[in-house]
């Protein structure tokens, strides 16, 4: 069983909006997890790719099989699979990802240890020469993180656009650092953006209206370039954030919404995540084991 390519809702939704989504207001809770399952069935243009198991973390090795065996339950639901490292067992996503004919969106992921983001860039270089990346992204909210300057970052994007003309090569960031950094816009051939409603404290009623924003946001500061939602997503679990609610009801409305509007509107989107990780707590808070579409067993979770 593969990607579905006819990414056609069998259900009517009569009652959707382009702003404001499903009305879920006449839906039992049966009925919405009922619409989340037929929902993810039908297939996502992309998924983030959750590489550690329950008492892993990054650094650790992780090997070929357990890459492997999380790509087969990824690819019946999804066309694209995104890895965030080239380096610790993450250059077996885009290998196995390849193997079982899924595209991919390969990042090298940058900080402020230099010898380790040689090792990123070389990888990704090496994985792209062996025709397992479909898009490069050059580093992940590295500027959000304030770990590299815009002119450190620069030489790194120009430096794999250079080894690497015949693939677009961009840089993952929140929305609206496309706005402010447009230096770094320019160099990118594609807009690779970051959008999470949820991290604002975005009601869930308003959330879908308040992700396209972002996305019109970033598609203005890219002037005509391809934007690509890189991230979006709502935890199933754990604290809330303002206005923003997370449980389990709000976690499928989102996705319902998010999806059937990438759908819609042809906008390419990578769903964030495939499987809970129960290492990404701290300065997440207890929310950031919770945003997987599978739990940390790797069952669905509704």
């Amino acid at each position: 069983m593969s990607y579905r390519e006819d990414r056609q809702f069998a259900f009517d939704i009569a009652n959707y909006s382009k702003e404001m989504g499903v009305d879920f207001g006449g839906y039992s809770l049966k009925d919405l997890k009922k619409m989340w399952k037929e929902t993810l069935e039908k297939g996502m243009h992309g998924i983030c790719f959750s590489m550690y198991e329950d008492g892993q973390k990054p650094g650790d090795t992780i090997t070929e099989e357990q890459v492997e065996r999380r790509i087969k339950i990824l690819k019946p639901y999804a066309k694209w699979v995104r890895s965030f490292s080239c380096i610790e067992g993450n250059e077996f996503v885009p290998r196995m990802a390849k193997k079982h004919g899924m595209k991919t969106l390969v990042g090298a992921w940058l900080g402020e240890e230099k010898d380790k983001n040689e090792e990123e860039i070389e990888a990704l270089i090496q994985l792209a020469k062996e025709g397992c990346v479909d898009i490069a992204a050059v580093g992940n909210e590295v500027l959000y993180r304030n770990e590299l300057t815009e002119e450190e970052l620069l030489e790194y994007i120009f430096r794999v656009k250079r080894a690497l003309p015949d693939i677009e090569v961009g840089y993952v960031d929140a929305y609206y650092e496309f706005s402010h950094r447009p230096a770094i816009t320019n160099a990118c051939d594609v807009i690779l953006s970051n959008c999470y409603p949820y991290w604002e404290g975005c009601n869930q009623e308003y959330a879908l209206n308040h992700m396209q924003s972002m996305y019109y946001g970033a598609q203005a500061a890219g002037g005509g370039k391809k934007v690509i939602i890189t991230e979006t997503g709502w935890p199933s679990q754990g604290g809330s954030l303002g206005g923003a609610v997370s449980n389990a009801e709000n976690a499928m409305k989102y996705f319902i919404n998010s999806q059937v509007w990438s759908a819609k509107d042809n906008v390419e989107m990578f769903y964030f995540s495939s499987f809970d990780e129960s290492w990404k707590v701290g300065a997440e808070g207890d929310v950031g084991a919770y945003w997987g579409l599978w739990d940390k067993n790797e069952n669905l979770k509704f």
